[in-house]
């Protein structure tokens, strides 16, 4: 499992579709996932106007700057989305990865990795947790295609659903519950933007709670979010040794089984030490206090 392989997903900015001159700018973020959006941040009257300012984004392979580009298509349920879809589907190279709002059932998921399959592309897929029948059956969803890189929970229409406010405590057991998912597919979590831009002490707190609680990152809504939300999900001084010592121990090992400090290293922990080591030299500096 080369360390090269892992892309971390602390933090994701949003850019709207039909604003085509931001993406180089949110490129510059420091943010680790850049989503261009056609779904909510897209008015109705100008969804087809955005796709196809987006379209020409996507059509040379992006450089190698560990930046990972998503675009977040329209619900696969709706005439919008499946325009995205076959919009994307007959361009080459295309979006490496597609975000699917509005997932209900793992069976969408699958038909999307049929269709990307039918064509030959090897596009990736990560996919929102907003609904109610979503989240009764994410753990089927996470595992639904091998394309899935990362769950992302969508509180606010989550907490309509569910008939609660958007808060931490309201919506801990649904959080809980896509810890679980992503963890048992081995697969990234992001959790909800954070919604007060002038409440950053707010903002620290919650990306810290998220990443105590087992999410891998945290989408954002402003640049200004990001440098403290790559923070709170960057490993400390001690963590990073650690998996350092684990990962120089299991390559000497030559993949056999392997004990470090007394303690043995199942493939969960080792895949764990990966990821951590490549947020450590993706190398944000700490936020100045």
């Amino acid at each position: 499992m080369p360390n090269q392989s892992v892309q971390p997903r602390r933090s994701l900015i949003f850019c709207p579709g039909n604003r085509p001159e931001l993406f180089a700018k949110a490129l510059g973020t420091e943010a680790d996932i850049v989503c261009v959006d056609l779904e909510d941040a897209i008015a109705p009257q100008h969804k087809a106007e955005a796709r196809e300012r987006t379209l020409p984004l996507f059509d040379s392979a992006p450089p190698p700057d560990g930046i990972e580009r998503v675009v977040r298509i329209n619900c696969l349920r709706t005439p919008e989305g499946l325009a995205d879809v076959h919009a994307f589907l007959d361009r080459r190279p295309g979006p490496p990865s597609l975000m699917l709002p509005k997932v209900r059932h793992a069976e969408e998921v699958r038909l999307m990795d049929d269709w990307l399959s039918s064509r030959g592309l090897d596009t990736r897929l990560q996919v929102i947790i907003e609904t109610n029948d979503a989240l009764q059956e994410c753990y089927d969803i996470a595992r639904a295609s091998p394309r899935v890189d990362a769950l992302l929970f969508g509180a606010v229409d989550m907490a309509a659903e569910l008939r609660t406010k958007v808060s931490w405590e309201t919506l801990l057991y649904a959080r809980s519950r896509l810890v679980h998912a992503a963890a048992g597919a081995g697969i990234d979590l992001l959790d909800v933007p954070f919604l007060d831009l002038n409440d950053l002490s707010g903002l620290e707190h919650e990306a810290r709670s998220a990443a105590a609680l087992g999410f891998t990152g945290k989408a954002a809504i402003h640049p200004k979010q990001i440098p403290l939300i790559n923070e709170a999900f960057r490993p400390d001084a001690e963590t990073i040794a650690k998996a350092r010592k684990v990962i120089a121990a299991f390559e000497q090992s030559g993949g056999g089984l392997l004990v470090v400090d007394g303690t043995l290293i199942e493939r969960p922990v080792l895949r764990t030490m990966y990821r951590l080591l490549a947020i450590a030299e993706r190398g944000a500096a700490p936020v100045p206090r």
